[in-house]
């Protein structure tokens, strides 16, 4: 039978990355990590977002402020509810240095500011990987009994798996890529302004020394911030009803510039931020 967590407010980010901190220490006495999933959902009802904060979203990810929520920003009001499942201790893993792989949002229509929110959240599907452990996070938000916004985000815990063993696959070659529809600067003084209003205060976003703990040359941007901040390309153009998925490839190490693109298609648009000499990409996506 599923546990039901029921909060009456969002849990405190500087709280939950505590326990994170804390949850990553092994402590006597304590069992260890279950293999499993724990059956469990986090409910928070009729919660109204925040017009100041939604103002620091956009102005950290570059989105026009308006009376309507951003495609991307219901993830920042579900990211509390996911970490408050992540960061228990029957989790099958510890949440620091976790890394985002990739991410699926799915809109019924746009959302008002002053509309209230029943959000909910539960994590399943967790599976091995070359590279460590994957999960998705599933968070949802209804009004009244209508869903208006759904959310899978994959996320990547690196560790040895029995999938670490086998042979890798070729690296592809560097290639020069085509003319950028701009291009776009990132620093630390960008990052640290979204982790301050995404509540993402991941070591591996904030801190050199951090990022170096968990295998990065340097403190690396959130993978969140480059898919919001790829949308303001489209701002104005961004249907009421549309379905964005995200694939993330190699970090973004700060500080550093990146190519945008932005191909409109049939469909959609097709999304990319790539390296702008070895023309990997940072990100891939399609707004459908």
């Amino acid at each position: 039978m599923t546990e039901t967590i029921t909060l009456d407010t969002p849990p405190k980010n500087s709280s939950l990355f505590v326990k994170a901190a804390l949850g990553a220490v092994p402590l006597p006495l304590v069992s260890a990590r279950k293999s499993v999933i724990p059956d469990r959902e986090v409910r928070l009802d009729g919660f109204r977002a925040d017009p100041e904060h939604l103002a620091a979203y956009c102005a950290a990810t570059g989105l026009r402020f308006g009376d309507t929520l951003p495609l991307t920003y219901p993830f920042i009001i579900t990211f509390p509810l996911v970490m408050k499942l992540v960061v228990q201790r029957d989790f099958p893993f510890v949440a620091v240095g976790a890394v985002h792989a990739e991410n699926l949002i799915e809109r019924t229509r746009e959302i008002s500011l002053s509309e209230p929110l029943d959000i909910t959240a539960h994590i399943e599907n967790l599976r091995e990987h070359p590279k460590g452990l994957l999960v998705d996070a599933i968070s949802e938000i209804r009004v009244g009994r209508e869903l208006v916004w759904r959310q899978v985000t994959t996320f990547l815990h690196q560790q040895k798996t029995s999938l670490s063993g086998g042979p890798k696959p070729e690296p592809k070659p560097d290639e020069v890529p085509p003319p950028p529809l701009r291009t776009l600067k990132v620093d630390q003084k960008t990052i640290t302004r979204y982790a301050n209003a995404s509540g993402d205060q991941n070591p591996i976003h904030t801190s050199a020394l951090g990022a170096k703990a968990f295998g990065f040359s340097r403190a690396i941007a959130h993978g969140m911030w480059s898919a919001a901040t790829i949308l303001a390309t489209l701002e104005g153009r961004i249907p009421d009803k549309a379905s964005y998925a995200v694939k993330f490839g190699k970090p973004i190490l700060l500080p550093s510039t990146v190519n945008v693109y932005a191909d409109q298609v049939e469909q959609g648009w097709d999304l990319a931020l790539k390296h702008p000499k070895k023309g990997y990409p940072h990100l891939t996506a399609t707004l459908r």
